[in-house]
């Protein structure tokens, strides 16, 4: 059996967007994370489920991106100004309003540095949705870093490695793995109030399922789910990565327009800032293709307190 038709067997076990679970039983008090390790993961591998999310399938969406997506530049400009993880925040922020402003007027943002377990996080609210940026060093595919962050990534955090990891702004320093998923809790405990439904959307961390992914895709993954890992109410979604290239495409026409206009807005954004963009190898790649497995959680999300009230706002 070649390992293409293995890969399409483990996936019997996944729901396609259409119909599937994910968007069933959406509730006007679910609060819906989407977890990403760079800014451009969630319109890649979670849409249309974000876009559903963001104009009606939730209270509230939010959007938390790990890394800064970097690719190893950490706050230099590399000949462009502003630097490249600038660019890649403005190309997601502006794919958030994009999805939120589909049926109503735009409205004004507010940014700002929160406080989330003795760090501070930039965080953005628009509308409904939430965006927060925890910039740690973007890890490299297979989690080694690279040179000019000091090869500081979440494997290497994770697998104690080294012993902390510094935002490439100097915004935070997460002194250990336990740290950054604290934080992580934080953000989800300030976010979801006492909302009955809470949903984590992560990258799928079954290699079976999801082979070869990203290093940083899974760590991220990896970090959502500790942090919830004593709230049996939290439903879990999770999403197959760079091995959905090698299946066929599942979206109808309106589900494909989503999601490729989301992505579409995205690079605009960083291409705004004076940095190039790769369109025609995404769309052809990932585009078209949205697959996930679903676990529900059990009883109420409101019963099970948060631990913080507040984002320090």
């Amino acid at each position: 059996m070649t390992a293409y038709r293995k890969l399409l067997q483990g996936l019997l076990v996944l729901s396609t967007i259409a119909g599937g679970p994910a968007l069933a039983g959406d509730k006007p008090d679910k609060v819906s994370f989407y977890f990403a390790a760079h800014e451009d993961d969630w319109q890649l591998f979670m849409n249309p489920s974000a876009f559903q999310d963001v104009i009606g399938g939730a209270a509230r969406t939010v959007f938390v991106h790990v890394t800064a997506g970097d690719a190893g530049l950490g706050t230099r400009d590399s000949g462009h100004r502003p630097p490249y993880y600038l660019a890649r925040e403005n190309g997601a922020e502006d794919a958030v309003r994009f999805m939120a402003d589909t049926d109503r007027e735009p409205a004004s943002s507010v940014d700002a540095h929160v406080a989330l377990n003795g760090h501070r996080v930039f965080r953005i609210q628009y509308g409904s949705t939430v965006s927060y940026f925890l910039r740690v060093p973007d890890g490299n595919i297979k989690g080694e870093g690279f040179p000019a962050t000091g090869f500081q990534s979440l494997l290497r955090l994770h697998d104690r490695a080294i012993a902390k990891v510094t935002a490439v702004d100097g915004s935070a320093v997460y002194r250990g793995w336990d740290d950054l998923v604290r934080t992580v809790r934080a953000i989800i405990d300030a976010e979801r109030g006492h909302a009955s439904v809470v949903q984590i959307n992560v990258a799928e961390t079954d290699p079976a399922i999801n082979p070869d992914d990203h290093a940083d895709h899974l760590m991220t993954a990896r970090a959502a789910l500790d942090a919830v890992a004593d709230l049996s109410c939290v439903r879990r979604v999770s999403y197959v990565d760079y091995a959905s290239a090698r299946l066929p495409e599942n979206l109808n026409v309106q589900q494909r327009d989503m999601e490729s206009s989301v992505f579409a807005v995205t690079l605009a954004g960083v291409q705004a800032f004076g940095h190039g963009t790769s369109w025609r190898h995404y769309d052809r790649a990932y585009v078209g293709r949205n697959y996930f497995r679903v676990q529900e959680g059990s009883g109420s999300c409101a019963s099970q307190a948060p631990r913080v009230t507040t984002a320090g706002r």
